[in-house]
């Protein structure tokens, strides 16, 4: 098994169709015991059942717009695990407002500061706290997507929030390697989830997704899942500072192979 005797703090984890989920999956697959945070008690209720199977009874609150929040929840994390061997930050955010329409026309000042600060600023924060309690060779590992480096419609404000993310993916992997912990980053494909359903018309940009995509589809949480495993396991300790595409391919196409055929 890939993560045996490793404890692995899963952060974002919405619903049971979330990524976070999927990875969740996979890491007890591959022999983690995990630990989980969650942003209130309405999200309480969707994790419970998941970490249940998951053989997790370890559930913290954490809103990561909140310092002592955050700090809190690592402290109430080390009364049960004094050291750890990472965490998956899956969390991003916008106001709704702020996804859908004319980029120019609908971006604000509040509405950019939020993107950054949920969706990036909060790796570095978590990273920060957790820090004194990583194990060598631990690893970190967040979620991002194309829209950091191409446009993509109404993905508006969150595509300079994930630029800002992987930024800060290199930035915390040259920082923390003299330590021994590695920070990577997973660029899924669009999945429908809660966070996905906040961007005007994702059904078309699935649609769209599988007709361009070498594999002739989208990818599922349990592939991304895989490669989160992966990425947080030994076999991956010579790789950090990498953005990863678990895609189907459609980071490398331009077009579809036969768009010229007759």
């Amino acid at each position: 098994m890939l993560l045996k005797n490793k404890k692995i703090l899963i952060s974002g984890l919405a619903n049971k169709y979330s990524i976070a989920a999927g990875i969740a999956n996979s890491m007890h697959r591959e022999g983690a015991e995990l630990a989980f945070t969650y942003q209130n008690e309405r999200l309480l209720r969707n994790l419970k059942p998941i970490a249940e199977n998951c053989n997790s009874k370890i559930l913290l609150e954490c809103d990561v717009s909140n310092d002592q929040s955050i700090e809190t929840a690592f402290v109430e994390l080390g009364k049960i695990w004094p050291n750890f061997d990472g965490f998956v930050h899956s969390i991003g955010f916008a106001p709704a407002d702020q996804l859908e329409g004319n980029f120019v026309d609908v971006t604000t000042r509040e509405g950019f500061k939020i993107a950054h600060d949920i969706s990036s600023y909060s790796f570095t924060a978590m990273a920060k706290a957790a820090k004194p309690m990583l194990n060598d060779g631990s690893a970190l590992l967040t979620l991002t997507y194309l829209g950091s480096i191409k446009t993509v419609p109404n993905y508006n404000v969150m595509g300079l929030a994930k630029a800002s993310l992987e930024a800060n993916t290199r930035f915390l992997a040259a920082s923390m390697g003299k330590d021994n912990v590695r920070v990577n980053a997973i660029s899924a494909g669009p999945i429908k989830t809660l966070a996905a359903s906040g961007v005007k018309n994702f059904k078309k940009m699935l649609s769209e997704h599988s007709k361009i995509a070498p594999l002739g589809r989208t990818v599922t949480t349990e592939e991304v899942g895989n490669v989160a495993s992966f990425l947080c396991s030994d076999y991956a300790s010579g790789i950090t500072g990498e953005i990863t595409y678990v895609d189907a391919g459609f980071n490398i196409a331009a077009m579809p192979l036969n768009a010229y055929e007759e």
